[in-house]
């Protein structure tokens, strides 16, 4: 659990959760080629906000890791790297709008408010294809993405998934949800 004030963490909690990202960080360095940890480290103690983003991340199945670093601003991109769309964050609508909308069998909660409450963004099209280069991501389950506004106005919202050796990307009415359905996010440090 988390303080109430100031979404920071407990120093047992921050210690846990950089042990597991150094972990996951030197199983997977095809992932994040010429990039050093303790660079990342280093960053991390300066912003505990986003530590507590990551933490979330992980407390709902994500698995973060490093994908990609920004040189002109010397930032480290962190995606939900979980074989499959996170666990904890199934079962959604898209956002507010979609989830009011619906009058029966209501969902909790939505994938955009989610993303919001965890610090994260969900991921465009371009950054979920990115991912599919890194490894197959959502082989059984399917995440949705950020939606276009022109698509979003009209009632719709996409999702993605990977299948046959190809990524696919959908539509589908943005109040809808499905129990392998969830959604994926990222985080710049």
């Amino acid at each position: 659990m988390t303080h109430d004030t100031g979404k920071k963490l407990l120093p047992e909690q921050r210690d846990n959760l950089l042990n597991l990202l150094k972990n996951r960080f030197g199983k997977n360095t095809n992932r994040h080629p010429a990039l050093e940890w303790a660079d990342i480290e280093r960053k991390l103690a300066t912003h505990s906000e986003k530590l507590w983003s990551l933490y979330e991340m992980e407390r709902t199945g994500g698995e973060p890791d490093v994908v990609g670093y920004d040189l002109k601003t010397g930032e480290y991109f962190f995606c939900d790297c979980s074989a499959e769309s996170p666990s904890g964050r199934r079962s959604v609508c898209y956002d507010r709008e979609a989830q009011d909308f619906r009058k029966e069998n209501k969902p909790a909660n939505n994938a955009v408010e989610m993303a919001a409450a965890m610090g994260i963004e969900l991921l465009t099209e371009a950054q979920y294809r990115e991912l599919q280069q890194l490894g197959n991501f959502d082989t059984k389950t399917s995440s949705w993405v950020k939606t276009p506004s022109d698509i979003r106005k009209l009632g719709g919202a996409i999702f993605a998934d990977f299948r046959y050796g190809h990524v696919f990307v959908y539509h589908n009415s943005a109040p809808s949800y499905y129990a392998a359905r969830g959604f994926r996010g990222w985080l710049k440090v």
